[in-house]
């Protein structure tokens, strides 16, 4: 017969091996993230509850007519409501990315936040590259500042400016020349400048643009060409005190399609 210690050890081990586990790390759970980006979505398109609302009852609707003209409501009005949440979930991740890059353009450091969201494959810089000094001295002088941010991928190297177009045209080519003293010139180079207008690509638009670039790198060469350009990192951007681009809101691809 076990005794009660051994008892009280093994009722210990259960309780510690099924119970579930606090949380922490201090972060919002699933649903807390969920909520708040609800919130931010239909703070910046009020339309996003009706959309869900409309895709939920095209989806149950429509197996659920189904379900009536076969005679088995039932089954199909079951189905079609799981296919209703899903259709409803989707139209929100879709809206609610829309939104997120929608709070992100315009601000400084948006480029960093939105390639945050590339796929694996991606080696990227949180912190930009290279930065125009004689404007970046305070935070109020970040908005008419150019900086560059710094992808590399199987696509190459892709610098990505921001700013007032002649200032960042000149710091993209600047650190082009950089990249290739160090990357070789055998390593394509790609120069891209975010923003709103001619010869621009809009924040929303950035991470689909560099998934469709041709891929020229192989994924060793890729990790051969990130680990030399580390290097480079020794200049660092005059980035004014008080300002940190990591701290820029990210797109959480993952919360806004409910996973």
């Amino acid at each position: 017969m076990p005794s009660p210690s051994s008892q009280a050890a093994s009722g210990a081990e259960k309780k510690s091996r099924f119970s579930r586990k606090k949380n922490t790390s201090g972060e919002p759970g699933r649903i807390a993230q969920m909520k708040q980006l609800f919130t931010m979505a239909r703070a910046q398109n009020p339309s996003i509850p009706w959309w869900m609302a409309l895709a939920f009852v095209l989806g149950f609707g429509i197996l659920l007519i189904i379900g009536l003209l076969l005679h088995h409501p039932f089954i199909f009005g079951f189905f079609g409501l799981l296919i209703g949440i899903l259709l409803a979930m989707i139209v929100f991740g879709r809206m609610a990315e829309k939104a997120a890059y929608g709070q992100l353009e315009g601000q400084p450091g948006a480029s960093a936040a939105a390639l945050s969201a590339l796929k694996r494959g991606w080696y990227f810089d949180k912190e930009p590259v290279a930065a125009e000094a004689n404007r970046a001295r305070s935070v109020n002088d970040l908005a008419s500042a150019a900086m560059v941010f710094r992808a590399v991928g199987r696509p190459g190297v892709v610098l990505v400016g921001e700013g007032p177009a002649t200032s960042t045209r000149k710091l993209l080519e600047s650190e082009k020349k950089r990249v290739v003293r160090v990357a070789g010139p055998e390593v394509p180079v790609h120069l891209l400048r975010v923003g709103q207008g001619t010869d621009t690509v809009p924040v929303a638009e950035l991470t689909k643009r560099l998934n469709k670039m041709d891929k020229k790198l192989t994924d060793a060469e890729v990790a051969a060409v990130n680990k030399r350009l580390r290097a480079l990192g020794a200049a660092k951007p005059p980035i004014p005190k008080g300002m940190d681009p990591r701290n820029a809101p990210r797109v959480d691809r993952r919360a806004a399609r409910g996973r």
